[in-house]
């Protein structure tokens, strides 16, 4: 493996980590609304992304794609769209992890890559091959026995997998830096935290200032959580395949899951076992016959 590729690996694996093992950070402010940690978390995320933006000397960058956004009304309302889904998916994961759902947070998670597949075939006429559309088959099965076992179908799962891959598409016909993309994200949501966090102050709901200093200061912090993990993410993909970043983001869930159940003590029985490892099973074949695609494609190229 190039020197380049181990970095790429070293920065993305710590992505995956940090967003495997958010949810303790979550849990630590669990007295305070899940719609107050969202206010606070779009607030700070971006200030804090902003203040990176001003320090890496990107500020006139950042007018650019903004103004760019402007004279585009598609470009801007399909970023509107972006920073609404990733605010809704955002808001589920916080309500989700404190209300001892991280099981289904993880299943998701694990989902999702099959969601934006079947979005990329429905929006972009994109094709499955067979070991694809045998994975497709396989995950349906797991997620009939899962919805049969609950006695309904598990949508904060698919809540959390839709918003979160409909978040990718639009960010795929919008392609900008990760950094400036959340800046931007933010800054058209931030409007609507502020006047929220109006509400919570004069109704005497806020959290903040209200409360310990260290509950103070996590609240802040919650713009870090959130800037970091994008930040090694867009490091990360920069210096590897795609393949490599979809073997990797499978540490997410897999972390998320570890944490619902062993340290959590969320319930995973027999039949759960059995509807994650078909899923998991699909993940396997859809990730492999893309890691083919990849490399047939490579060496048709190199015969070129």
């Amino acid at each position: 493996m190039l020197e380049k590729e181990r970095q790429g690996v070293i920065w993305a694996m710590g992505a995956y980590l940090a967003w495997g093992v958010l949810p303790i950070y979550w849990k630590s402010i669990d007295h305070v609304q899940s719609d107050e940690i969202l206010a606070s978390r779009v607030l700070w995320a971006f200030i804090f992304t902003l203040l990176i933006v001003v320090l890496m000397k990107k500020t006139k960058i950042l007018v650019v794609d903004i103004q760019t956004l402007w004279q585009n009304k598609k470009a801007f309302w399909s970023m509107f769209l972006a920073s609404t889904l990733i605010s809704v998916n955002w808001f589920l994961f916080i309500w989700a992890v404190n209300n001892n759902h991280m099981v289904s947070t993880s299943l998701g998670y694990y989902i999702n890559p099959l969601i934006s597949v079947l979005l990329g075939i429905i929006f972009l006429k994109e094709r499955l091959s067979t070991a694809q559309k045998v994975a497709f088959v396989i995950a349906t099965i797991g997620v009939i026995i899962l919805t049969i076992s609950y006695g309904s179908f598990p949508w904060l799962s698919f809540a959390l997998a839709i918003s979160f891959a409909l978040y990718g598409l639009m960010k795929k016909i919008i392609p900008l830096d990760a950094l400036r993309g959340l800046t931007i994200e933010t800054l058209f949501i931030v409007p609507f935290a502020l006047m929220y966090y109006m509400y919570l102050f004069i109704s005497d709901r806020a959290v903040f200032f209200h409360d310990t200093i260290q509950t103070d200061l996590l609240l802040v912090l919650t713009g870090v959580a959130t800037a970091v993990p994008l930040v090694l993410f867009a490091k990360g993909a920069q210096r590897i395949p795609l393949y490599m970043i979809g073997f990797l983001q499978y540490i997410a869930p897999t972390s998320m899951l570890f944490l619902g159940v062993i340290i959590y003590g969320e319930t995973f029985t027999m039949i759960d076992f059995l509807s994650f490892s078909l899923i998991w099973l699909a993940l396997i074949l859809f990730t492999v016959s893309k890691v083919m695609e990849a490399r047939l494609r490579k060496l048709e190229l190199a015969k070129l």
